[in-house]
């Protein structure tokens, strides 16, 4: 991986997922840019993980354009009610080659619904729908929907879960997998297309209704049958 592959911009990474995410990937010795509406959330967001991790860790905070304009790799972590706002705020920021990792979830909380119930997206899920709104020279993958924030900030622990990676360019797909990789605990399955993403994100609404019920804070999920 070069310099510049070991670059990622998590716009929303003042969030309790995206931070995790970067939290994850700083301690890996990732160099990690974190983004939000407010620099100074990011920076607050920075300097917290460098207080967990280390003043070591490759982290800094800015603006969400500014961190990507910056990375090759881009993780979009925010509520399902604030990604589109966020994509169109991103429009003149984007460069040719470019991933964006979508996590969104089309949960029925973001009208003040059930948080284990899914809105009917007219594009079929919210990574399809991120991919109608990011130049056509961006590849938009689906990942880490059902990947906890509170297992990914619980550093002493390692994340038990697969991490099913959905998208229409396979390259862009392969590009994802160092970074899940990158988590211990975490394995990379390749989900395919980005029409898949409708089912991972779904599975998403499942797993808090799990959480729910068994009073636990992150069910995770894994695929058997798989070669090790």
């Amino acid at each position: 991986m070069t310099e510049e592959q070991n670059i990622v911009a998590v716009v929303g990474g003042t969030g309790d997922q995206g931070f995790g995410l970067a939290l994850r990937w700083a301690k890996a010795g990732k160099h990690v840019l974190i983004g939000s509406r407010v620099r100074s959330r990011a920076e607050e967001a920075a300097a917290r993980i460098k207080a967990a991790v280390g003043d070591s860790a490759q982290v800094e905070g800015s603006e969400n354009a500014d961190v990507v304009a910056r990375a090759p790799l881009v993780v979009l972590s925010v509520p399902f009610e604030a990604q589109m706002a966020t994509l169109k705020s991103l429009r003149a920021a984007w460069r040719p080659g470019q991933i964006l990792v979508d996590l969104t979830v089309p949960l029925e909380a973001s009208v003040g619904g059930s948080p284990t119930r899914l809105l009917k997206v007219w594009a079929g899920s919210a990574a399809e729908q991120a991919a109608e709104h990011v130049p056509d020279n961006v590849s938009v993958v689906g990942a880490f929907h059902n990947v906890g924030a509170h297992a990914l900030q619980e550093l002493q622990h390692e994340v038990e879960c697969d991490v099913i990676v959905c998208g229409d360019n396979a390259e862009a797909r392969g590009r994802v997998r160092p970074w899940v990789e990158a988590i211990p605990g975490c394995r990379y399955v390749d989900g395919g297309k980005l029409e898949n993403a409708r089912i991972v994100e779904s599975l998403t609404a499942l797993l808090i209704g799990i959480n729910r019920r068994y009073k636990v804070p992150g069910a995770g999920m894994r695929i058997t049958g798989l070669p090790s």
